[in-house]
Parts: C-alpha cells; sequence; structure tokens
C-alpha cells in the first residue's frame, strides 16, 4: 500500500470529514438496496456531483458530516482533496450504474455494484483505505506514463 500514488493538489481537507461521508454513504445505499428505491441513489447522484465536480464548499452529505464531526469535537486531520476528488467521481459512476440498472428493473446487477460501493465506502469509513488512490495507482496512471 506504500506504493501507491494518489491525486495530487495543494489544497487539503479533513479526512475526518471524509470518513464522516463514507459512513453516510454507506447508509443511504444500504437503505436504497433495501427498499429498492431510485430516490435514495439520485440523492447520493447529486450529492457526489457537487463533491466531484463542482466548487461548492459542501454537498448535503458533507455538510452533515461536518456538523457531526464538529460536534464530537474531532481534531482536523488534512488530506489531500484531489484524490477524494476522484474518489467522489468513482462513486458518482457507480451510483449512476446502480440508479440506470434500478430503472430497468435489473435488481441483482444492482445489488452486486451497489454492494461494491457500500464495500469501497465501508473500508474508508473503518480503516481510511481509499480504493480511490488503488485504481488511480493501477488503472488510470500507467494511461498517463
Amino acid at each position: 500500500m506504500r506504493n501507491l500514488v494518489c491525486p495530487i493538489s495543494n489544497e487539503v481537507i479533513n479526512e475526518r470529514v471524509t470518513r464522516a461521508n463514507a459512513l453516510f454513504t454507506v447508509l443511504v445505499v444500504a437503505a436504497g438496496l433495501t427498499f429498492t428505491s431510485v430516490a435514495f441513489f439520485v440523492f447520493l447522484l447529486i450529492d457526489f456531483y457537487i463533491r466531484a465536480f463542482t466548487e461548492l464548499k459542501f454537498s448535503p452529505v458533507s455538510y452533515l458530516s461536518s456538523k457531526l464531526v464538529n460536534a464530537l469535537n474531532f481534531d482536523m486531520k488534512p488530506v489531500g482533496k484531489a484524490q477524494k476528488i476522484f474518489a467522489a467521481r468513482l462513486g458518482f459512476i457507480m451510483t449512476l450504474v446502480v440508479t440506470v440498472l434500478l430503472l430497468l428493473n435489473l435488481t441483482t446487477p444492482a445489488l452486486v455494484v451497489g454492494g461494491i460501493l457500500v464495500f469501497f465506502a465501508a473500508l474508508e469509513f473503518s480503516l481510511g483505505i481509499c480504493v480511490g488512490c488503488i485504481i488511480y495507482t493501477y488503472i488510470v496512471l500507467p494511461f498517463y506514463k
């Protein structure tokens, strides 16, 4: 894991907030899959879009996450913003796939992709493992060299 290369920027954000974002992602995806409701995934699509493709400071989930981190009095733990933007873009793509699959009544494939998204978010939340960095290192970066 020490050989991972993540997207780099000069901007930093609080890793505690990103881990809380991952927790909320797990909860929203689990609820969406449990109720097979597209509404949960549309909400998550909007949230990931804001985090991944806009300059807005907060998305709904990141706003709740920052309030939770502040309420729990967690210290700031800086992490590169670019790697979390890349991870949010991956989350957006996976959420889009789940949404389309559910709209096409392909429940089993939606469960598989949603389960993978939950697994990735759970790794971030519980262990601080950014699967986006792994994907960037082994799949994206070789195409730029």
